[in-house]
């Protein structure tokens, strides 16, 4: 990654400019960069990260977003427009993951300010209230291997032990008797994906469900990615099984806003079958001399902004629009899976849907990843096993992006057998590191990252 990206074409700051700059000038330099930048990814060729993709959608929203972000949603009392707005969109993912099916709890939401931001809040509730009403200690969270990584630095931060449970190899699936081995009396949660990042197949929700009710313990469905998609995939009859409150034993489901919700970067729900599990993990100190201070979550002062940009957001998408764009975003998946069955090389992973992954038995998937991304087109690196992943938006579901993909694909399989011999250039981050990784692995992360920000501050690498 380039430290200082733009450096031919703008001076680098290192410090406080001592005048401001036109306003004209800062907006045309920040016009240049953002156009260069929407020109990649508006091929369709890049998987994931821009869900949405419609540029008048996203004006619409910064408008939104500019009529309220310098407004705070922490003053409440100055800004009531932020209650109307977290509360309404709480109450759209209550609906769409049919919350109005429990009879055992009273179901509520929060916002959070991402994915990993609604992991460490769900796992955050599950230990205070294993504690309060267990008298739980020394707390265990249980996870799939192909749980997010989120769930792993949840529990390094709250200071919970992660125990990771195999998957099965033949449905890519967690394996529910390794769960229940790891499950003990200290245990808070357990978690179910729906769908995992990496091959976008979705863990048996309902008998973890069961599994949870005969353990005693929380089931958290990660849905942050999936959240806002699977729905509308069930109802348009794609082979979607039942992952929400609906199924019994579902505790706490995440759900990102921000990608197929088709919000801007910065919202992400998390919603709970029961008011007492969220309420046990808010902040609150009366004793200070500033005042009684409460806050529901870990973030303080947030930008109502983001808050009535996604509201707006799904107010203008609606359930028709959701159901339009996800039989799109179902059918291009498909069709692009048909592409890689083409190839007897290569294999996908598991059962997937809107998301596939594949990989390869005969030739290295990293070189088929080489030739790809010389054609244009960014997938995601996979490790154990070694594979590439789409992630399918409303980009790749433009006209002709289908045959190019299937055109390119056929281009990169005949590279990946005719330099067969040479090293890939791509791979996942840790993809030279078998069986696991290694003490010299972690230092050799760290050193890129201290170095990667040592530079963008213009310090010399340590």
């Amino acid at each position: 990654m380039n430290s200082h990206p733009y450096a031919d074409q703008y001076p680098v700051l290192r410090g406080l400019p001592s005048e401001g700059r036109d306003r004209g000038a800062i907006l045309a330099e920040l016009r240049e960069m953002a156009t260069q930048e929407d020109s990649f990814w508006q091929t369709g060729k890049a998987s994931g990260s821009f869900y949405c993709g419609d540029m008048d959608h996203y004006a619409f929203m910064s408008e939104a977003f500019g009529l309220y972000g310098h407004m705070n949603a922490l003053q409440r009392d100055v800004c009531p427009s932020a209650t109307r707005f977290e509360g309404e969109i709480i109450a759209m993912g209550l609906d769409l993951f049919n919350a109005g099916t429990i009879a055992d709890g009273d179901p509520v939401g929060m916002i959070t300010s991402g994915g990993s931001a609604s992991i460490l809040h769900a796992v955050l509730s599950y230990r205070e209230h294993a504690k309060a009403s267990r008298g739980v200690s020394s707390p265990n969270f249980v996870k799939p291997e192909t749980g997010h990584v989120a769930f792993d630095k949840a529990c390094h931060l709250l200071g919970i032990e992660l125990r990771v449970a195999p998957i099965d190899q033949a449905t890519v699936q967690v394996d529910l008797g390794a769960i229940d081995a790891l499950i003990d009396d200290q245990t808070i949660a357990i978690l179910g994906s729906a769908s995992n990042y990496g091959y976008g197949t979705i863990d048996d929700i309902a008998a973890l469900g069961q599994l949870a009710l005969s353990r005693g313990v929380g089931l958290h469905v990660d849905g942050c990615l999936g959240g806002f998609i699977l729905p509308f995939g069930e109802q348009l009859g794609f082979p979607i099984p039942k992952f929400d409150f609906r199924v019994p034993g579902v505790t706490t489901i995440s759900a990102d806003t921000h990608k197929y919700g088709y919000g801007l970067k910065g919202t992400s729900l998390l919603l709970f079958r029961d008011r007492a599990l969220r309420n046990g993990q808010y902040f609150f100190q009366t004793a200070w001399t500033g005042g009684k201070y409460c806050s529901p979550g870990i973030d303080g002062s947030r930008s109502s902004g983001l808050l009535a940009a996604t509201w707006a957001g799904m107010v203008a998408t609606g359930r028709d629009g959701y159901l339009r764009y996800a039989r799109s975003i179902f059918d291009t998946s498909y069709a692009m899976q048909d592409a890689v069955r083409s190839h007897p090389e290569l294999r996908l992973i598991g059962t997937p849907s809107f998301l596939f992954a594949f990989t390869s038995d005969d030739v290295d998937i990293y070189h088929v990843n080489d030739a790809l991304r010389a054609r244009g087109w960014r997938m995601n690196g996979l490790q154990y096993p070694n594979a590439i992943h789409m992630a399918v938006t409303r980009p790749q579901t433009q006209s002709g992006v289908v045959e190019a993909w299937a055109t390119d694909l056929d281009a990169a399989v005949e590279y990946a057998h005719t330099n067969k011999d040479a090293p890939p250039q791509s791979g996942a981050i840790y993809g030279s590191v078998p069986g696991g990784l290694t003490p010299e692995a972690d230092e050799f992360i760290r050193a890129v990252m201290s170095d990667m920000m040592d530079q963008q501050q213009g310090l010399p690498p340590a």
